[in-house]
């Protein structure tokens, strides 16, 4: 096969980035390795079980627990099966705001949960009081998200761990996005700042490992009890995970990325993307768009469909949020050139835009 990966140099709106140096070299040597049989393959076993613990570090649990999965839809599943198992009631339900991933809708497809959808406040987080309105003694998980895919917002976490513990179901935080830039911010957000049971944290987002390498951790290694099954014809006799054989790659690339930039590269990672996406949304402003504040480095602004697309014919890969902004995320291979070379196709989209038609005589 002679196709060649896509390129980055254009590419806006993805949560994946191009992986760290080193995380591109350890996924290479730990392609053919299998995490999910642990007998077999005890040098990578014992690597997730580093890389939970950084993680772990990140995220403020003392006590790491969890496995690396293949990202935030698994480990979000995961944590709506354990939150589902744990329950004592044959109808549960999940409350989270309408920022959630479209994970929870195909968890609560795949597992039989019913799925609460609340709205959003102004600023686009969850709104605690409806929340509240929602939970009731069947609900078995509150959903929080720490870094929203729309618009990088955090939910108020620990508000939201009162309301789940008022009719004892689990706390589960979405922090798939947000995990590697929120210890740098003032947010109360991980386990150290609520009552969080679960959480879901990327290390194949803003942490620059290779894809897929998600992370699901848990506040009691019990919790993972819920997710265990025999495993009788492999060394080890159980595991939890939802994948089984997975490639030791994610594994192996999430370890070398966080050796290598945990926490100073990280932080310095951080402070760029927020420059950057502070810097577009001046620039985006100054030219008449509206614009929500970028809290994290993520832009959302109210380009015309019309503009929208024809930046996109110029090969910006661009999306679009649920009421119609266009969004930019500012992940690590995102740098301030890219960002001035797609305002400059805006304006020379504004120029012809503004050009008036003359009619032939």
């Amino acid at each position: 096969m002679q196709a060649e990966p896509q390129a980055f140099d254009r590419v806006l709106s993805s949560m994946c980035t191009k992986p760290h140096p080193v995380a591109r070299e350890a996924a290479e040597r730990f392609l053919a390795t299998n995490p999910g049989d642990p007998g077999s393959y005890p040098t990578i076993s014992a690597l997730e079980d580093e890389a939970i613990a950084v993680l772990g570090e990140i995220a403020g649990l003392e006590e790491s627990a969890g496995y690396v999965a293949s990202g935030g839809t698994e480990a979000n599943i995961q944590a709506v099966r354990i939150a589902r198992d744990r329950a004592e009631t044959s109808q549960p339900n999940v409350v989270m705001p309408e920022s959630g991933h479209f994970s929870f809708r195909k968890a609560a497809d795949v597992l039989g949960v019913e799925l609460r959808i609340v709205p959003t406040d102004d600023d686009h987080r969850a709104d605690v009081e409806a929340v509240r309105a929602a939970v009731d003694d069947e609900t078995a998980m509150v959903v929080g998200v720490a870094g929203t895919t729309e618009y990088g917002r955090v939910d108020p976490i620990p508000e939201l761990g009162e309301v789940a513990s008022t009719v004892d179901a689990l706390l589960h935080v979405d922090a798939a996005w947000g995990g590697f830039v929120l210890p740098f911010t003032r947010y109360e957000w991980n386990f150290s700042h609520a009552p969080v049971d679960t959480m879901a944290i990327d290390p194949h987002k803003m942490g620059q490992a290779a894809v897929p390498a998600g992370g699901l951790l848990v506040r009691s290694s019990a919790l993972l009890d819920e997710l265990a099954v025999d495993t009788p014809y492999l060394e080890s006799t159980s595991q939890a995970t939802l994948t089984g054989t997975r490639s030791g790659a994610g594994v192996a690339s999430a370890v070398a990325a966080m050796d290598e930039l945990w926490p100073t590269g990280y932080r310095r990672q951080y402070e760029r993307a927020q420059h950057n996406a502070d810097w577009l949304a001046e620039a985006l402003e100054k030219r008449g768009y509206e614009v929500v504040e970028p809290t994290l480095p993520l832009v959302a602004a109210d380009l015309p469909r019309s503009t929208f697309e024809a930046l996109r014919g110029r090969g910006w890969r661009i999306s679009r949020t649920a009421t119609d902004e266009t969004r930019i995320v500012c992940m690590p291979h995102v740098t301030r050139k890219m960002l001035a070379g797609f305002v400059a196709d805006l304006d020379r989209l504004e120029v012809r835009a503004s050009v008036p038609v003359v009619a032939d005589d």
